[in-house]
């Protein structure tokens, strides 16, 4: 792994400091220049970071450059919590190559290679198998696209392992967190503690005052929070795969705020904030790894040895070589429950497939949900991820919900409010008039 700061010209404490300065400041603003050359700098930022006064810390942003991260990291301690943004390389679009793998802390390196190698095979094979299936089913003007859609669908056999390079982008508190939060990470901490160990190298090239910050993050207590989703399902009579409960109903005018690319609804917040529900959704590492783009729609992620089954999601497609893709299955969960009893539960999880399904509880707002059902109700989604959202919106329907119908795609939302173009994708269009459709005549099969 890889880990690059990218440099700024200001130093991050002294932004904090010239910003905290500032609020009694009453002649004029006090610029990051003036708070270097203030004697009692590092004073008042201690002072102010240890009685939780931390929005001053939030002005500066690190923008890491990181190569060679596992997926399991990045789903597990990355892209687990609302405070980021990255750009990752996608597993849809991108072709993975085979060197690209994490191994595990104490792993027998032949054997993790061999079964590295094995399922590269497979995900090459369904690749080959699934690209003329593809072919058939894709719109005229798509059909070169066949093997594209068939890497997206082959993604599902590669493990947690595969690594990945992204911009990652996070305020000096969310960087912090990270230094404490891996003391107590539950999957892949190995690898977490060097990741931690780059960024605080450098953290410190470009600012050197940060060590006390450091210092503190690394020292104080943590704990990874115990989540009994079976007690949830109880108490919610979950018996399905995705599950919507606990809804409060407030309708909102659906306008162009929500229509618009730059969603101006974030500024001028409305109604839509006062609605909002909770889900249960069983769904695979690759859907979530999705879902977690949805920063507003946090949810809750146990310890994956806690919800281990083996259990796993097979895309429709994939039926027409089921036996081909369940053999791959099969053989990484015998690999990977070997492994386990040798490495323990944590680092084997690097052997778990895309595919795995674990479960989670997901709360949104009407407000959130809207941009979300518009990303994920589009026919370019994925399509493991079109179907939850769908399920998520016909249990809202169902319960009566007023909003429910507000929830749609955004090329139908960009017809009803007379915005041109129709389709925002330009040459990416799906070719399906999804405007032109009910709800309920929504089908894919890829």
């Amino acid at each position: 792994m890889i880990v690059k700061a990218l440099e700024s010209k200001y130093k991050p404490t002294d932004i904090a400091v010239g910003s905290a300065r500032s609020c009694y400041f009453g002649k004029h603003i006090v610029t990051p220049e003036s708070a270097a050359e203030w004697d009692k700098k590092n004073d008042l930022l201690n002072s102010i970071f240890k009685a939780g006064h931390h929005t001053t810390l939030m002005h500066y942003n690190f923008t890491f450059l990181i190569e060679g991260m596992s997926r399991l990291l990045i789903w597990r301690l990355l892209h687990a919590h609302p405070f980021y943004n990255s750009e990752q390389v996608s597993q849809r679009y991108a072709k993975m190559k085979i060197e690209n793998f994490t191994y595990p802390k104490n792993a027998d390196r032949e054997k993790w290679q061999k079964y590295y190698e094995n399922m590269f095979f497979y995900y090459e094979e369904l690749i080959s198998r699934l690209t003329p299936e593809i072919e058939k089913v894709l719109p005229k003007f798509k059909k070169k696209e066949a093997k594209k859609r068939a890497q997206e669908f082959a993604r599902y056999l590669l493990p947690m392992g595969m690594n990945a390079h992204l911009y990652h982008t996070v305020n000096i508190i969310t960087a912090l967190r990270y230094i404490n939060a891996v003391k107590v990470i539950p999957e892949a901490k190995a690898e977490a503690e060097e990741f931690v160990s780059q960024m605080k190298r450098e953290m410190l090239k470009i600012d050197e005052n940060l060590a006390p910050l450091i210092e503190f993050a690394e020292n104080e207590e943590v704990v990874f929070p115990n989540i009994d989703i079976e007690k949830i399902k109880k108490a919610k009579n979950v018996t399905k795969k995705v599950e919507v409960f606990d809804i409060v109903d407030y309708d909102f005018e659906l306008n162009a705020n929500y229509a618009g690319v730059l969603r101006t609804s974030n500024i001028y917040l409305d109604e839509a904030i006062l609605g909002s529900f909770n889900s249960y959704i069983k769904l695979s590492l690759s859907a979530d790894a999705q879902n977690q783009r949805h920063r507003r729609s946090p949810a809750v992620r146990p310890k994956l040895e806690n919800i281990y089954k083996r259990d796993f999601y097979m895309p429709k497609i994939c039926n027409s070589v089921k036996e081909l893709y369940v053999r791959a299955v099969e053989y990484s969960y015998d690999f990977f429950e070997n492994q386990k009893e040798i490495l323990g539960f944590g680092e084997a999880a690097y052997a778990l497939l895309n595919a795995h399904n674990i479960e989670i509880v997901e709360h949104n707002d009407f407000q959130e949900f809207a941009h979300k059902a518009q990303m994920r109700l589009c026919y370019n989604a994925q399509e493991e991820i079109f179907d939850i959202v769908y399920a998520q919106v016909e249990e809202l329907k169902n319960a009566g919900v007023k909003a429910a119908d507000k929830f749609m795609p955004p090329c139908t939302l960009r017809y009803q409010e007379g915005i041109k173009p129709v389709c925002p994708e330009g040459d990416r269009f799906c070719g399906t008039k999804v405007w032109k459709m009910e709800f309920d005549e929504y089908e894919r099969l890829i």
